[in-house]
């Protein structure tokens, strides 16, 4: 045999074998087919009906109200949570301590516990006024009828979802090296200009993954304010199981829905990772 014949022979690199693997996945796979054709076939599922009320008017409605819920509340928890991550991290021990009580309180309750409290704040407050201190309110409010069943799912979600994405900032924040801020510090750049320009545009590659899947936590945690009779996908569909006793059709309704919603979350997740993430592709010369 031939030297070059020889290093050809040495040199071949045969893959792994993976036989065991492969096996294992073909079993799974006929197990979730056997699954899917048992789910399918069962007539207790009662497809017809899913199908039936799939695109009720009033599903669409809690549909509606479960996503406005969801914006809302991750819109006002993110900002309170902004501010809560830079109290943290603020020098001044006040702002420090106030921002670890809140995110120990709001995060230590139990949610469905703060949502039975707002809802029943009218028990403590009977109204709400503005004014100032020894003068009396000019603005009283009863707060049975401002503490409505979405205003409190509201505040309890929000409050509740700011004191997570606090951490969530936080630790973004901190990803960032500690010579981007003292090089800006030496062009004269203020600390307020060095956080929107320098610092969170770099942070976000950390901040938005967790941020994205707290957004579909989120939407799936709404479900939560159907004990506080509000409107939402799982409570309209327990109005229209009340009445016909549909109980499981019903619910694979809201479950279809919930999938639906979570998985176009998902891809919108993706994208936005995507996005904050271009910066960290290395641009190979051909």
């Amino acid at each position: 045999m031939s030297s070059d014949a020889q290093a050809t022979v040495t040199t071949e690199i045969l893959p792994p074998r993976k036989t065991g693997t492969r096996i294992f996945g073909y079993g799974v796979l006929a197990l979730v087919v056997v699954l899917t054709a048992v789910v399918a076939t069962n007539p207790n599922f009662r497809w017809a009906t899913v199908g039936g009320f799939l695109f009720d008017p009033n599903i669409f409605v809690g549909i509606a109200n479960t996503l406005l819920l969801t914006v809302l509340s991750m819109v006002a928890g993110t900002v309170i949570g902004t501010v809560l991550a830079l109290m943290k991290l603020s020098k001044a021990t006040q702002l420090h301590v106030v921002a670890e009580g809140y995110i120990w309180l709001f995060r230590g309750i139990p949610l469905l516990v703060q949502l039975l409290f707002w809802f029943n704040l009218a028990a403590l407050f009977p109204t709400l006024g503005i004014g100032v201190p020894g003068t009396g309110a000019f603005l009283e409010l009863n707060a049975n009828e401002l503490i409505s069943p979405f205003m409190a799912g509201f505040l309890a979600l929000a409050l509740h979802e700011s004191a997570y994405m606090a951490e969530i900032i936080r630790s973004g924040i901190l990803s960032i090296d500690r010579g981007q801020t003292e090089a800006a510090e030496a062009l004269a750049m203020r600390p307020g200009q060095i956080m929107r320009r320098i610092i969170l545009p770099q942070a976000m590659r950390v901040i938005v993954p967790p941020t994205g899947n707290q957004v579909i936590s989120m939407l799936k945690t709404t479900s939560l304010v159907s004990v506080i009779a509000l409107n939402d996908l799982l409570y309209s569909a327990q109005i229209i199981y009340s009445s016909n006793y549909q109980v499981i059709p019903l619910l694979l309704v809201a479950s279809i829905w919930y999938l639906v919603m979570v998985t176009v979350l998902t891809l919108v997740q993706g994208r936005v990772e995507r996005y904050f993430s271009r910066s960290t592709h290395v641009v190979t010369s051909k």
